[in-house]
């Protein structure tokens, strides 16, 4: 077992001990290190303005992921490349390409943004994309806000620079730095700290599950991206910490030919292409939730397990009937994610026991998928009203079966059980079953209203979706139906 935390800085090992569970790489860049070029904005993963380049072996290779350090632990960089702007420009003092680019594009005013936005242009520079479109940049941006240049010039320097392969100095150094992230990564489980306070890494499954069953008060932690905002926004003492994202395996997707399984520390980039070719909308579902940071570290696991009721992938795990798998010390159980659910804030979990992952069952021709998520900003916001709806259609065109998943309906994700009854057993194309299963809606939730969305905003977006879905599936394609997000161009 290690009582220490290892990464890299700058070409050299880093080794910490003695860190607090929830200490923060932000507090350890500005105020330990002096590297007061990563900024503190926000506090919560939304402005940008803290991103940082962690740098990982994925599928073998090198690979940069941009992060927000103001919610990324200090221990979760344990056997990482941690790169800050201040590493970007050589020692002699020649600016990297991207900050030269931003330099002759005249992308920065102020300056305060400016550092996570050459950060996540630089893990886009080293993505292996060339020829980026204006689109895909603004994609990859998404996560970082400017309130004084506008985006135009920043979105020139990243078309700019990355129409050619890196050859900065982190390029030249790959196998180096590759061969010293193998050094430091080892299959030794980290726990940091006493058993009344700590921070753990668990680096197998069976050390995890038993660790959490001998502490059930722990918090289990995969990326933090929600987990970081009860440190920095609700100031939570949060003194035992059990870091899954070392567990062997548990980041794993498997495709078995009829469903996925995921493991609960899979990101939700890593799950994005699993989840685009299993439908076009639940590529897009993924797409926009959070950002670049939010999705290189976030996990499905996660957001199922925290059950907030406007949770992004639980109404669409619902409508596609996927299970949750849960553990607690050496037994394991599985439910259908709906069961997992019980009220707001609460599970069907016993103390001690964990997400491990999720069984998604893939669709078959009978199977007609579309999902929404409407909230106040298009990309990189909290739903208002989340739908998902899955019908499996007859060849003689009945539904014999209406899955309707809804988040921000309810004090949990839950189906619309009455609007599917109406439904079932119907044509798909009788507008008298859906004037019945609209109406059904009013019976399934009773929503509340709140800043985001008022009661009668949430009724009447609910049926709108429901509509919508409905339309689609009975033919008409989704240019006629969507403003973007088209699944079909006619």
């Amino acid at each position: 077992m290690r009582d220490s935390i290892r990464f890299i800085r700058k070409g050299r090992m880093v080794e910490l001990r003695d860190i607090a569970p929830t200490a923060l790489l932000l507090d350890y860049l500005r105020e330990v290190e002096g590297s007061t070029g990563t900024k503190e904005g926000c506090g919560e993963g939304d402005c940008g303005a803290c991103t940082v380049a962690l740098g990982r072996i994925r599928d073998g290779k090198l690979t940069y992921e941009p992060v927000n350090a103001c919610i990324q632990l200090l221990g979760q960089v344990d056997g990482c490349e941690v790169v800050a702007v201040e590493d970007l420009a050589d020692r002699d003092g020649e600016l990297h390409p991207v900050q030269a680019a931003m330099h002759d594009a005249h992308a920065s005013q102020c300056g305060f943004c400016t550092p996570g936005f050459v950060m996540s242009l630089f893990t886009l520079y080293h993505s292996g994309r060339r020829a980026v479109s204006r689109p895909e940049v603004n994609d990859w941006i998404a996560g970082n806000l400017c309130r004084c240049t506008g985006y135009r010039p920043i979105v020139d320097a990243a078309v700019k620079v990355c129409r050619s392969p890196p050859t900065d100095r982190f390029a030249t150094a790959s196998a180096d730095t590759e061969s010293l992230i193998g050094f430091l990564s080892d299959n030794e489980d980290i726990f940091i700290g006493d058993s009344d306070r700590f921070f753990a890494a668990p680096a197998s499954i069976e050390a995890a599950a038993d660790l959490y069953e001998q502490h059930p008060d722990a918090t289990i932690v995969a990326g933090a991206t929600d987990v970081g905002l009860w440190i920095t926004k609700q100031f939570r003492d949060l003194p035992k910490i059990i870091h899954i994202g070392r567990v062997r395996g548990l980041d794993h997707i498997g495709d078995t030919g009829y469903e996925l399984l995921i493991g609960a520390a899979a990101t939700y980039a890593q799950v994005e292409p699993f989840f685009r070719e299993l439908d076009p909308d639940l590529g897009e579902l993924l797409r926009r939730l959070g950002s670049k940071q939010v999705r290189a570290c976030g996990t499905m696991g996660g957001n199922v397990a925290n059950g907030s009721p406007i949770g992004d992938s639980p109404p669409a795990l619902i409508a596609l009937d996927a299970t949750v798998e849960l553990r607690k010390g050496r037994r394991v159980r599985s439910m259908p994610v709906e069961e997992f659910y019980i009220d707001y804030g609460k599970q069907n979990r016993e103390p001690g026991e964990m997400v491990i992952g999720l069984l998604v069952p893939k669709m078959n021709a009978s199977h007609i998928f579309r999902c929404y998520k409407v909230s106040k900003r298009f990309d990189q916001d909290i739903s208002s009203v989340m739908g998902a709806f899955r019908f499996t259609v007859d060849d003689d065109g009945k539904i014999s079966e209406a899955r309707l998943a809804y988040g921000g309906m309810a004090a949990i994700p839950k189906r619309a059980k009455q609007a599917e009854e109406a439904l079932t057993g119907t044509l798909l194309r009788d507008s008298r079953a859906w004037s019945r299963a609209f109406a059904a809606l009013r019976e399934d939730f009773s929503p509340i209203g709140d800043h985001r969305a008022s009661v009668r905003y949430r009724n009447e977006t609910a049926h709108a979706l429901l509509g919508k879905a409905l339309i689609e599936a009975a033919g008409t394609a989704s240019n006629r139906t969507r403003v973007v997000g088209h699944r079909v161009v006619a």
